[in-house]
């Protein structure tokens, strides 16, 4: 079955349309990134999927069930953390996970197994007695994503989730999310964070303007799209010259620097380089060491944004 599964969707805001008649699949038990710049249509394509507003036009199946038509089975059976603060101000951290597993009518023995297990994995026993209000952001953040998982769901949204974590409690969220997906979770991810995306995703939307502008996996993203390198060749000494002898270089972009370093973007970086250091034997010009830098899913959301917001797209 699949996880998520809409056609043609469209949103408009009277005549501004925040998502332009994007398809979309996510297969159940996987990862699925959603990425896009701020304004692109990600929000507003969340909250269409999970059932929060209509869409203008369009389908969507949700595990299944129609969610224009049936929009509380699906509810029934997702979990949705959004970007927006979510916190009870005045409920210390383990009465938050109480209430939430009493608002999903969780027993009382299994809202116990769960709170101090979610309690244990996002880190919160220093700060269980605590109130909300009395957190920091990166606390609270842990604190709403936490309490997201004392229901059982098989479909989980997460829109920025995080925000405000430092290094390792990102890293164990991360990995505490991988897991998860194991068990047969699917979840739906958005991030701006690219490393994050190309760390946990085993597919990636990019979405701007509110179309869908590529999907496929991290690896192939980069293959497909990854074909310009960036070579760095860091001469000896410097040679004022170089700007004459390498003028007849083409499909390339020099960067002279201060006259000892050469850096070469190009998606034939490999022939340029070869050509390059041919000039410089033939001119006796000592090159001390060179780099390949690999693309990155960063660089490669970059372009096609960049691409896409072109006068003529």
């Amino acid at each position: 079955m699949s996880g998520i599964t809409a056609r043609s969707l469209h949103k408009s805001y009277g005549t501004i349309p925040a998502v332009d008649g994007i398809d979309l699949d996510v297969r159940s038990g996987h990862i699925f990134g959603f990425l896009g710049p701020n304004g692109a249509g990600k929000s507003t394509t969340i909250k269409i999927l999970t059932t929060l507003i209509p869409p203008t036009s369009g389908t969507i199946e949700v595990l299944g069930i129609d969610a224009i038509k049936h929009p509380l089975e699906v509810r029934k059976r997702i979990g949705v953390v959004l970007q927006q603060p979510s916190y009870e101000p005045n409920l210390s951290v383990e009465k938050s996970l109480e209430k939430y597993g009493m608002m999903w009518d969780i027993d009382r023995k299994t809202r116990k197994e769960r709170s101090e297990e979610l309690i244990d994995v996002f880190d919160l026993n220093e700060i269980r007695k605590r109130k909300n209000e009395d957190l920091s952001i990166g606390q609270r953040r842990r604190v709403q994503v936490a309490r997201e998982f004392m229901h059982e769901m098989d479909l989980l949204f997460l829109d920025e989730p995080t925000v405000g974590l430092d290094p390792t409690a990102r890293r164990n969220l991360l990995d505490y999310l991988k897991n998860k997906v194991k068990t047969g979770l699917t979840i739906f991810y958005t991030t701006h964070v690219l490393t994050e995306a190309e760390y946990l995703c085993d597919e990636i939307a990019v979405i701007n303007k509110g179309k869908i502008l590529a999907v496929d996996s991290p690896n192939n993203l980069k293959n497909t799209f990854g074909q310009e390198k960036t070579i760095t060749i860091h001469l000896s000494e410097r040679h004022d010259n170089l700007s004459e002898l390498l003028s007849g270089i083409t499909d390339c972009i020099i960067d002279f620097n201060t006259g000892t370093n050469i850096t070469i973007q190009s998606s034939k970086s490999e022939v340029v380089l070869s050509q390059i250091l041919q000039i410089l034997i033939e001119n006796n010009i000592s090159v001390e060491d060179l780099s390949a830098i690999p693309t990155t899913l960063e660089d490669i959301f970059l372009k096609m944004v960049k691409d896409s917001n072109a006068p003529n797209n």
